[in-house]
């Protein structure tokens, strides 16, 4: 029986986890499967040692300011190895403390996959370079990433993008539309400011703002807000009464809500692409505090932040950052892609690029097989 520990920081993490867990257990329905998660994984089958609800800290500030909670879940996890003995640590995105963990599992003779990478093309070289030095197996999702963690001296496996095996609907649009109760004659934007609560203190307000400001030209539009499980309801009704909007919430089937939505207004990271893929025109916004902000535009080696652009190689969906977020341009954005048939047009064959750039479906089970040839040999 393989022992598989998992260690993941974030809901889209959480995601991804729980799918390769579903693959593995299809493949070997007697694996042990334990470690850090949140409720996807857990529902999939595995031992959650630790939730991740409380956790999503992002940046440099924000970094330093829980070190030390940061320092005390590290130790628990290695406990839990000398307990458990697992046969193989899968980490899963969650770069900094995941790279720490790993080296942690390196000591105790644990062999390493890394799954959903820190993104190496982004930040340079150096940081491939460590990871090939730490993990015993790379699953790469892109193909450039591939040849950058090669280059490195990792062992790479390019399995593919796992969106394309996940990001799938349930139901016709009109079933879609009776289930969320949403109107067919008249717009439906998303609003998706991100998994962690840091993010939700960034990102909501100026998407409500922005939503207020479509409302006033387009007054039938709909918006609803898909809501993570790591996010709590009443912060986001709060800053609703605030701005005088109302947002509907979905709790599941999102990418059935996709399929019906007309427009989006997305934090940069996994749903950019989400979304991308269900071939939804949508605007990326993303803010940190200011010292990771100016850190990142020192040591960030590409010219875009969202994963649309930097797969196309070129701004194809608008990207408005940090000190730029505000209200006016994120609802003139949105607007363009609601009001005018051709920027629409256009945004829907660049994100039909991005899906042909993503190669073929089948990463997740490709993932589960890797997973298990390595814990099988250890």
């Amino acid at each position: 029986m393989p022992k598989i520990m998992f260690s993941v920081g974030e809901a889209s993490g959480d995601l991804h986890g729980a799918n390769v867990v579903n693959a593995i257990k299809l493949i070997c329905p007697d694996a042990r499967l334990f470690g850090m998660g949140g409720d996807k994984m857990r529902e999939a089958g595995v031992d959650v040692a630790y939730d991740i609800k409380d956790l999503g800290v992002i940046g440099v500030v924000e970094v330093i300011k829980n070190l030390r909670r940061l320092f005390r879940l590290r130790d628990m996890l290695a406990d839990l190895m000398d307990k458990e003995k697992p046969d193989v640590l899968v980490i899963i995105d969650y770069s900094e403390f995941n790279t720490r963990l790993a080296k942690i599992a390196q000591k105790k003779g644990i062999p390493i996959v890394s799954y959903i990478s820190p993104s190496a093309w982004a930040w340079g070289r150096s940081r491939a370079k460590k990871v090939a030095e730490t993990v015993n197996k790379v699953a790469a999702i892109f193909p450039f990433e591939a040849q950058i963690y090669q280059e490195a001296g990792a062992d790479v496996t390019f399995v593919g993008h796992p969106l394309l095996d996940i990001v799938k609907t349930t139901m016709s649009k009109e079933e879609s539309r009776a289930h969320f109760d949403a109107n067919p004659d008249a717009p439906l934007v998303l609003i998706m400011p991100g998994s962690r609560q840091q993010e939700i203190d960034n990102h909501l307000l100026p998407m409500l703002q922005a939503c207020r400001k479509i409302k006033e030209q387009i007054p039938g539009c709909q918006f609803y807000l898909p809501l993570a499980s790591t996010i709590s309801r009443e912060i986001i009704e709060e800053k609703m009464r605030e701005c005088q909007i109302s947002v509907r919430f979905a709790g599941g089937k999102v990418y059935d809500l996709m399929n019906i939505a007309d427009a989006a207004i997305v934090a940069s990271g996994t749903a950019a692409l989400e979304i991308s893929l269900m071939r939804v025109p949508h605007v990326i916004i993303y803010k940190v505090a200011a010292v990771t902000y100016y850190i990142g535009r020192i040591v960030v080696k590409i010219p875009h932040i969202g994963l649309p652009n930097i797969i196309a190689g070129r701004k194809i969906m608008p990207e408005i950052l940090q000190y730029d977020i505000n209200e006016e341009v994120i609802a003139k954005e949105v607007l363009a892609f609601l009001t005018d048939s051709e920027t629409k047009a256009k945004a829907l064959s660049d994100l039909d690029e991005v899906r042909e750039k993503l190669g073929q479906a089948g990463a997740v089970k490709r993932v589960a097989e890797l997973i298990l040839d390595i814990a099988k040999a250890h």
